[in-house]
């Protein structure tokens, strides 16, 4: 009988350490699919094919800057995930990204578990992890040093910076049909150097994502430029281009946007604060995207 509860014994201690090791586990923002020589056009047409047969819809593509190309892409998952929580429509959507560094072509993508919990969702999308696995490959998850699930759904980068549930709130309209009107004609006069690159509508939900390309000029309307940031904070041999494009929610009658710091902050959790390639060398970013955005929709300069 002793042997049989020892036996239990070691059981439970050996379950409980796979369920710490679980809890304690890192998640990385990225997934590099694959990397090696090629031509960035053509592979951006075998990924958009690829990502289609594993059942994606691709919402929209964009070139930000020379020699690369991102990809927004949806699936029912996705969408009926993004239904469960406030604000969860940020995670609708998945980014892919086809790049050329030197003589190589990477094909990266967001890593939906760390999404999933860094926008709090009510699931980790495995579903969708496993499809985007198949169809563009896994050689590595990158990205960061990794945070656990718990510490991404308490995410801010340090103190006096914003969490997941402390976005800009733009402007509120009438109805929700009335908002997402606004958004649309927004985007399209491009007036204020922010353009639609896809939109996706969550499943069952008046609520709206907005994938936005942003170009900016002159000494202040630079730092909202997406080349600019991203020349910047993008420094490292595998890129992380597929942090684009930005995003715009419309939930309900209301428009949102992730302020920068934590937006820019939960793609890049191990920039550093001083120095060369760090928060400081974009200081100026998070207020010039707020401003724009919140010209785009309605909203007035100082919206917040």
């Amino acid at each position: 009988m002793s042997g049989i509860w020892k036996s239990l014994s070691l059981l439970v201690l050996a379950l409980s350490a796979v369920v710490a090791l679980a809890q304690d586990a890192v998640l990385k923002p990225f997934v590099l699919g694959s990397k090696g020589a090629g031509d960035v056009a053509q592979k951006v047409e075998a990924t958009k094919a690829a990502l289609t047969k594993a059942g994606f819809t691709v919402a929209g593509s964009y070139s930000p800057y020379a020699n690369t190309t991102v990809i927004g892409v949806t699936n029912d998952e996705l969408r009926s995930t993004a239904a469960k929580s406030e604000h969860g429509g940020f995670g609708a959507a998945m980014r892919v990204a086809v790049v050329k560094v030197k003589d190589e072509v990477q094909v990266s993508y967001t890593n939906p578990p760390y999404w999933a919990n860094a926008y709090r969702m009510a699931g980790e999308l495995k579903d969708t992890s496993a499809k985007l696995q198949a169809a563009l490959g896994k050689v590595e998850e990158f990205g960061a040093k990794g945070l656990t699930a718990e510490q991404l759904r308490k995410y801010h980068y340090t103190f006096g910076m914003e969490y997941f549930d402390e976005p800009n709130e733009f402007v509120k309209y009438g109805s929700h049909e009335e908002a997402v009107k606004a958004v649309e004609a927004g985007l399209a006069a491009g007036k204020h150097g922010v353009t639609k690159v896809y939109r996706v509508d969550v499943a069952g939900k008046k609520e709206v994502l907005f994938g936005v390309a942003m170009k900016g000029a002159g000494d202040k309307g630079k730092w909202m430029d997406d080349q600019l940031t991203m020349s910047v904070i993008d420094f490292k041999d595998v890129r992380s281009v597929a942090h684009l494009p930005y995003d715009i929610l419309v939930a309900d009658n209301k428009v949102f946007a992730q302020y920068a710091r934590f937006r820019i902050a939960i793609s890049f959790p191990d920039l550093t604060m001083m120095g060369h390639n760090s928060f400081m060398t974009i200081m100026d970013a998070p207020e010039a995207i707020r401003e724009a955005l919140a010209l785009t929709v309605g909203g007035k300069k100082d919206a917040r």
